[in-house]
């Protein structure tokens, strides 16, 4: 195994070296239950593995800090929804603990397993990521924290940040590997494809192999012409002047539609104290238009969109924009689920702040940052070194490390590349792909040599794909309930979110 943890880890408090800004790797968490190697592959019992006489939920929950919310039935496998206790703070394990929840599909202890986060919410029905179904394998998902219902209470906000929740990811499969000894592959999309890459940037020992989707990797936050320049070129011109064209007309308009706002907002119980007035909210909806019309549809779909703005209806306009960028987005309700994500983003993560020069001086805002969506209860504070680190230790240390891409994403606009130090790693693109490309969508040859890096990474690849890596497809069928593609790319669906 490429990354095998060596020896037994001490039950003793071990506490590393770290910047303030969680730069430094490896650092060594608290109270971790002990992770020790086996050798042994397991009876591949689907009740137990390698003993097989004791149930894989009494194993489960004999871990220390785990415990059952409940367990549902799916064919072929055990589902479990647990909570484990995690430290607040990583670096001083004793001021604290929280519940944060997990899911665990389970197929066979002597099958890999895939590590998933979508750097949100955690479903809590059964669901397999692309990187499971190749491999055939075990999945265990985790709720990012400060994700309610994994929120600290009280919630000190300075401990969310991207070495905090990499430390919990690390404590999760510390905890599991013991009794899933197979190897491990992390995997993600968008928000949960940066949070893959943190972890591997953090623990590099950890995981035999990354599969990181549609990543945004915002190295330098206020540099951001990248994005100006991928919308002025994103599909055909045709469907860019459609969209344009209904854009200038929302903001046109904004009197008699923001009567309607308002109307919306009434008749749904919405407020907008956080963002601070309807105007503002209304803005914001209105300009991420152009954005998540590419990022969540694909050009096809520019046949839906008025093709003459200027003559549609009132009713038309508002339809297009409530359909695409959605306008509960930016009122209280719409936001409380995700301050996590703009504190993060106003902290460490980066945001787009684009132009859109086609709307001329109608914006009265422009590109709102993060920090206008964050309850200003919550101090923020941006750490400019943070991504520059993680993108140059991706350049230089890469290994078993897979990114996928949209050609018609903006998120995309700004990737993870790979320097001269990367080995066994690869970036593709899905030909006019969005927000949701996965390896099915990327041509032919580059879909193979995915498929059969993936499961080289986790060590099932058949002697055949050894031999001739065209040979590769995933070892599972596909399931039309535990393999739903598009439930990532709907989630965050009409704003401006990875």
């Amino acid at each position: 195994m490429r990354k095998a943890l060596r020896g037994i880890l001490s039950l003793a408090v071990l506490i590393g070296t770290v910047s303030a800004t969680g730069a430094s790797a490896g650092a060594a968490t608290a109270a971790e239950p002990a992770a020790k190697q086996s050798s042994s592959t397991g009876s591949g019992s689907a009740t137990g593995g390698e003993n097989s006489s004791e149930d894989i939920k009494d194993r489960i929950l004999a871990i220390p800090g785990m415990s059952l919310i409940e367990e549902k039935p799916y064919p072929g496998y055990r589902f479990f929804v647990l909570n484990y206790t995690q430290p607040v703070d990583h670096r001083h394990p004793s001021k604290g603990t929280f519940q944060q929840r997990v899911t665990l599909l389970h197929k066979d202890t002597a099958r890999p397993t895939v590590f998933f986060t979508s750097g949100y919410n955690v479903s809590t029905n059964p669901s397999r990521s692309e990187p499971t179904q190749i491999i055939d394998g075990n999945q265990v998902s985790l709720e990012y924290r400060f994700f309610t219902p994994s929120r600290p209470a009280p919630a000190d906000w300075s401990k969310l940040d991207i070495w905090q929740a990499a430390s919990d990811q690390h404590r999760v499969f510390t905890a599991l590997k013991k009794i899933y000894s197979e190897n491990w592959l992390t995997t993600g999309g968008s928000k949960g494809g940066m949070t893959a890459t943190y972890f591997e940037r953090f623990y590099p020992k950890d995981m035999d192999g990354v599969v990181a989707y549609v990543a945004p990797n915002d190295v330098v936050n206020d540099e951001d012409s990248a994005y100006d320049r991928f919308l002025a070129r994103v599909g055909t011109e045709e469907c860019r002047d459609r969209l344009a064209g209904v854009q200038r007309e929302a903001l046109v308009r904004r009197a008699p539609l923001e009567k309607k706002y308002e109307a919306y907002a009434a008749g749904n119980g919405l407020t907008f104290d956080t963002v601070g007035t309807l105007d503002k909210a209304y803005e914001a909806v209105v300009m991420d238009y152009v954005w998540a019309f590419w990022q969540y549809s694909l050009l096809a779909d520019c046949e839906s969109i008025p093709a003459d703005a200027a003559h549609a209806t009132d009713q038309e306009i508002w339809d297009s924009v409530d359909g695409i960028s959605g306008f509960s987005a930016y009122a209280d309700q719409g936001l409380e689920t995700y301050t996590p994500y703009y504190y993060q983003a106003g902290t460490q993560l980066g945001s787009p702040d684009i132009r859109q020069p086609w709307l001329g001086k109608l914006s009265r805002y422009g590109y709102q940052p993060p920090r206008s969506f964050v309850p200003r209860s919550i101090p923020m504070t941006f750490q400019h070194s943070a991504m520059r680190d993680v993108d140059s230790w991706v350049r230089n240390n890469a290994r078993h490390m897979l990114y996928v891409y949209g050609e018609n994403d903006p998120w995309g606009a700004e990737p993870f590349r790979l320097g001269k130090g990367a080995r066994d790693s690869y970036v593709y693109t899905v030909p006019g792909g969005n927000h949701g490309s996965k390896v099915a969508g990327l041509v032919a040859d580059e879909k193979a040599r995915a498929t059969a890096a993936i499961l080289r990474w986790a060590g099932v690849a058949p002697a055949a794909v050894e031999a001739d890596p065209a040979k590769a497809k995933p070892l599972a069928k596909f399931d039309a309930r535990l393999d739903k593609r598009d439930d990532e790319l709907q989630r965050n669906r009409g704003t401006l979110r990875p």
